[in-house]
């Protein structure tokens, strides 16, 4: 089984070496931000995603003064739509937080991090969480099929056969939707490691389970069920500046993926329809049936 998962996009930053960057995929990377956390005053976040977003929520947490830098308008708009996205911006601002949206780091200068739009920030060390590409070299000196990502099917099997692949690196047949997709999140990984190793046993069992993830920020954490890389119609029922809310995207009146704050018994609600109408029946049938 090839479970190679993913590797930190990495920026080349001028004048880079003055100044410890930092990324967030390892144990020991967490160590090493620990302990460079320890004498910071002020660091700055390249990056408005979910890893960087929660690195500035721990370091605030400790007391440290933290800049995020993203080129985006609203952070994580692409992932959450813009309503979500301003929400995750004011509850960090109201924790200290300063963003610098619309920017990029043009270059470092030991303690000095210096923004394309000309401001200068000071900063001990650097923390960049700029997304994530599938480490998938290995797949393809050994020739595997790949298709963002190592193709597998819905038994996670690769294009040859007895080698299986699960985790960050796998491209695989979604049962709610029936499109294929690759998603970078832990419970994803396990869930199909597990299922990858029972197949290799001989099992054969369909990885059918739905995405899930939550992401912590201060005191809220955000809920998301099943997988939405694009939407026509985002409903939100409740108040999410109250953090209480429902927030459903759908696309062609198909529900894809459910955000919820604080209504943990409805996040459950909506992985175990989505599970249970990815069951038992086909592609056609999935692709053409709506869900409210």
């Amino acid at each position: 089984m090839l479970a190679t998962g993913a590797d930190p996009v990495k920026l080349s930053l001028e004048g880079a070496n003055s100044l410890p960057i930092l990324y967030l995929r390892s144990l020991a990377d967490s160590k090493a931000m620990v302990a460079q956390a320890r004498s910071a005053k002020q660091v700055v976040v390249v990056g408005a995603s979910f890893i960087g977003l929660e690195v500035a929520a721990s370091l605030r947490a400790r007391g440290i003064a933290v800049h995020v830098v993203a080129p985006e308008p609203v952070p994580m708009e692409r992932i959450l739509g813009s309503q979500v996205g301003s929400f995750v911006r004011t509850l960090h601002e109201s924790h200290g937080v300063v963003f610098h949206l619309g920017e990029t780091v043009r270059r470092v200068d030991r303690h000095n991090v210096t923004l394309t739009g000309g401001e200068t920030l000071e900063a001990d060390f650097l923390v960049l969480g700029v997304g994530v590409r599938p480490s998938i070299a290995l797949a393809e000196q050994a020739g595997l099929k790949m298709d963002q990502g190592i193709v597998v099917d819905e038994y996670l099997e690769t294009s040859a056969a007895g080698v299986f692949a699960a985790g960050d690196a796998t491209s695989w047949p979604d049962p709610y939707t029936g499109e294929r997709i690759r998603v970078e999140h832990w419970v994803v990984a396990e869930r199909q490691g597990q299922t990858a190793a029972k197949n290799m046993l001989g099992a054969r069992q369909r990885f059918e389970s739905v995405p899930f993830f939550w992401s912590q920020h201060y005191d809220v954490a955000i809920n998301y069920v099943g997988h939405a890389e694009k939407w026509d119609t985002i409903n939100v029922d409740g108040d999410v500046e109250k953090k209480d809310c429902t927030v459903t995207y759908q696309r062609d009146r198909r529900t894809l993926a459910v955000v919820t704050v604080f209504r943990d018994l409805e996040s459950l609600a909506a992985e175990w329809e989505m599970e249970r109408l990815s069951k038992g029946s086909s592609v056609a049938d999935r692709r053409n049936r709506p869900v409210a």
